[in-house]
């Protein structure tokens, strides 16, 4: 394997839908993102020229990058533990097997604080909350096979949401934002929830409501001949569904208001905003729909000021429509926390 000579660092941030690159002048802060590049994540023709654009210098090899990934059987869960069996062998792997119905043999998984994102040690735990992240040990191979495919090296694998997570903590620390963000990874089949505040990652749901849920209801209020009629509609952005949201969203809203009340009520905390990162640039009014219906505002977050202050600079010729909140994660991979931060 020959791997192309780095006088610039890339950083990826691989979605459901999309494919987000940037190029910066070092790899870890202080440093400049020179430019950021997209595509949609299907298209191979266009990550090749998006590829040439960031690096015109051919070299043939492969380019480095730290890659972050989104695969739909993504664990990022928040779990009470009884620490008085944290230490018990076999006990994390019943954790897993009841709590998330998953085969922890089958996964690479790690424990994380939920707090400041430190790795949670269940030799001297004395915290019972922890985060459980990982993915099934077969997507690993999938996903960096898939990379080396389109011609990139994988320098690290990180799942973005954790990016996305960890940024948005550090974001809302800076901005002296004290309410909760309710964040939303809405796929096909299901949606994972976060509540994410200054203080870490609050609260973990995944509701078995995605996308994939709205289609009947386009089929049905729009009176469509087949569901495959209503599904290339919905995902094409040829059609204004904001008089239908209320409609399209009201089995998922049923399922976030009812972990939204848990979470009020446990804690006596209102969700102050709402963000949905992952989403396609097709689907960006589904975001403002939810928030409509949940009663609060889109969170709008200052990025090239967080950044500044996380000494990473935008450079000039970087527009601003690549400085919004869908870059989060791309910029979480970037960012490095103080230990004292609250970054996951």
């Amino acid at each position: 394997m020959f791997l192309a000579p780095k006088s610039k660092s890339f950083f990826l941030d691989c979605t459901e839908h999309t494919l987000l690159l940037a190029r910066t002048s070092a790899a870890v802060p202080p440093l400049v993102i020179e430019e950021i590049q997209e595509c949609a994540i299907d298209d191979e023709a266009a990550l090749v020229e998006l590829l040439k654009v960031l690096q015109p210098k051919k070299t043939g090899g492969y380019l480095q990058a730290v890659c972050g990934v989104c695969p739909p059987r993504r664990v990022v869960r928040r779990v009470t533990l009884e620490l008085k069996r944290v230490k018990e062998p076999g006990y994390l792997n019943e954790v897993a097997a009841q709590q998330l119905r998953i085969e922890p043999d089958q996964h690479i998984l790690m424990l994380l604080h939920p707090t400041d994102g430190t790795e949670y040690d269940a030799g001297s735990a004395t915290q019972k909350d922890v985060i459980i992240c990982g993915l099934p040990s077969e997507d690993v191979i999938t996903l960096q096979d898939r990379l080396l495919k389109s011609g990139l090296y994988p320098d690290r694998l990180e799942l973005v949401t954790l990016a996305v997570i960890g940024g948005l903590a550090d974001y809302l620390n800076f901005a002296k934002n004290k309410t909760p963000t309710l964040v939303l990874e809405i796929a096909g089949d299901s949606t994972q929830s976060f509540i994410v505040s200054g203080a870490g990652l609050e609260a973990t749901r995944v509701i078995p409501q995605g996308l994939e849920g709205m289609i009947p209801v386009v089929q049905k209020e729009l009176n469509l001949k087949d569901e495959e009629s209503a599904r290339k509609l919905f995902y094409s952005n040829a059609f204004d569904f904001t008089g239908l949201a209320p409609l399209l969203v009201r089995k998922l809203l049923k399922e976030l208001q009812s972990s939204i009340g848990f979470y009020e009520v446990q804690t006596g905390q209102s969700i102050g905003q709402v963000m949905c990162p992952a989403l396609s640039p097709k689907l960006l009014w589904l975001e403002e729909a939810v928030a409509g219906q949940l009663g609060v505002p889109v969170l709008k977050p200052d990025l090239p000021a967080w950044l500044q202050s996380r000494q990473i600079t935008l450079a000039e010729t970087v527009p601003a429509a690549a400085q919004d909140a869908r870059r989060l994660g791309l910029f979480g991979l970037m960012a490095q926390y103080p230990r004292h931060a609250t970054a996951p």
